[in-house]
């Protein structure tokens, strides 16, 4: 089917909440080392942001690694459609080769796209350029291990090791590495969704003729949801899918960012609204009548179709809703919380073995497809609870119980010393309601708060739950303050 694309002119631009504490400079801890990889703001200087010179680190150490690890030669290379995209994954290309690694280039592609495809070419590893849903400015290295996923934290230092110490070995001029280019990657992504036939109920789907509007946020989205609807027999229209990289909004999927795609549901006759980061891991819905259902219920809505398929536990991180847990109980399994990060549920899922899993950033994980992240695996199951229980997403959602977050962020100065600050705050609550395994995660009589330093940007991120959406914000201020007392005192 041929999309409609609305082009929009206004450009909605929403006042972050936030305390400042970064200094003038611009580029000032704009360069994060992690153990996925490398993140930053392009431009600038030498290890204070991401220029040539520290992307040429990262990928040799990284390559130098795989060398290591005895898995091959090969490594496949994807990206999202950001400005400087084109030029870094020339650059990542480049030093690969040098290092005598084989490069298998899928151009414009999507995280799980790029995670699936390291299995299917048998791969030493893969890097996905794109800083998810960073500003335009920004750009990172994610870097994957031979299963697809991300790395553990112990591979994370042995690479930043080898870039410490300068070991890499560059190849001899005989030895060079090959560079192939492909363009069946998404295909085959959608090929093994598609695949999932008792959980992709693609007939009933097709059957049910779901109009669906889709922001793409100028990038890989465009390329990848389409094809996936096409084989799903939707009708879909298509918002911001065109200037790779010229996000038409901040690009991170939350209601204050997507006013313009709210208002279009509300006046459009859509069943389903469909939201991704710019890499196409994380998922947020709206439904029919212009609500949005928020991407903590994105996991939920999933994980209630999966486990009336699958049995067994699932896994979020410590920062989502509650409401996973109830949904999974209620069909006679127990939920289990890690720490934050893909990385740190994948392997918790593992352990326990969970059918479905991810994140309350919209994040759903569905091992029997790949242990990742995956808006596109999502989107088909959404639509297929839909279709198969003959319900609208609106009905879905309001048999959950209601919880309201508040995700706020505090920035600070690169010097800030941010586990003393939640060390001072930790020390004047009551010890029994603490859980201190990452960051300092707070149980109160009614709800929670989560403070936490971000791996991908100099935030300290402070998330709260409760039952209504005043507490929830009361709780949000109230620790914003409390950070803002505890940074000014040091």
């Amino acid at each position: 089917m041929q999309p409609k694309v609305l082009h929009l002119s206004a450009v909605i631009r929403p006042i972050e909440r936030a305390i400042n504490y970064l200094p003038d400079s611009p580029h000032s801890m704009s360069l994060i080392k992690s153990v996925s990889g490398i993140r930053g703001i392009v431009g600038g200087k030498y290890n204070r942001s991401l220029t040539a010179v520290d992307i040429t680190e990262c990928t040799a150490a990284y390559a130098q690694w795989i060398i290591n690890s005895g898995k091959g030669k090969k490594v496949v290379i994807g990206r999202d459609g950001r400005l400087s995209g084109e030029l870094v994954s020339r650059l990542v290309c480049t030093v690969l080769q040098s290092m005598g690694i084989d490069v298998i280039d899928a151009g414009l592609s999507t995280t799980p796209t790029i995670e699936m495809y390291v299995t299917h070419q048998q791969a030493a590893g893969g890097i996905i350029l794109t800083a998810s849903h960073n500003p335009r400015q920004w750009n990172a290295l994610k870097l994957l291990n031979h299963k697809g996923e991300f790395l553990s934290a112990a591979d994370g230092d042995e690479i930043y090791s080898i870039a410490r110490d300068r070991s890499m070995q560059f190849a001899a001029v005989d030895d060079l590495g090959t560079y192939t280019e492909v363009d069946d990657a998404i295909n085959y992504h959608i090929d093994q969704i598609m695949d999932l036939k008792d959980l992709v109920k693609a007939n009933e789907i097709a059957e049910r003729a779901y109009h669906v509007l889709v922001d793409c946020i100028n990038s890989t989205g465009a390329i990848s949801i389409p094809a996936l609807l096409d084989r799903l027999g939707c009708k879909y229209t298509l918002l911001n899918a065109e200037h790779m990289g010229e996000f038409a909004h901040n690009p991170e999927p939350l209601a204050v960012h997507l006013q313009e795609s709210i208002a279009a549901m509300k006046s459009g006759d859509y069943d389903l609204g469909i939201i991704v980061d710019p890499d196409v891991d994380r998922l947020a819905l709206i439904d029919a009548d212009g609500n949005m259902i928020g991407e903590e219920y994105t996991l939920v809505t999933v994980a209630d179709y999966v486990l009336s398929h699958r049995s067994g536990d699932t896994v979020s991180n410590m920062s989502s809703s509650r409401a996973l847990r109830d949904v999974t109980r209620a069909h006679g399994y127990e939920h289990h919380a890690s720490q934050v990060g893909e990385a740190h549920v994948v392997a918790k899922m593992k352990e326990v073995r969970a059918p479905i899993g991810g994140e309350g950033n919209g994040g759903v994980i569905l091992p029997e497809l790949h242990y990742g992240r995956d808006a596109l695996a999502g989107i088909a199951l959404v639509l297929s609870y839909m279709a198969s229980s003959g319900k609208s997403l609106k009905e879905l959602r309001a048999s959950y119980q209601d919880y309201y977050m508040a995700k706020l962020k505090c920035s600070y100065d690169d010097g800030l010393d941010v586990q003393q600050v939640l060390e001072k705050i930790a020390s004047r609550e009551d010890q029994n309601t603490l859980n201190q395994a990452d960051g300092l995660k707070i149980d109160l009589e009614e709800g929670w708060v989560h403070l936490r330093r971000s791996n991908t940007e100099p935030i300290i991120r402070v998330y709260t739950e409760s039952t209504s959406p005043e507490s929830a914000d009361s709780l949000g201020n109230k620790y914003l303050r409390i950070l803002d007392e505890t940074i000014a005192s040091l």
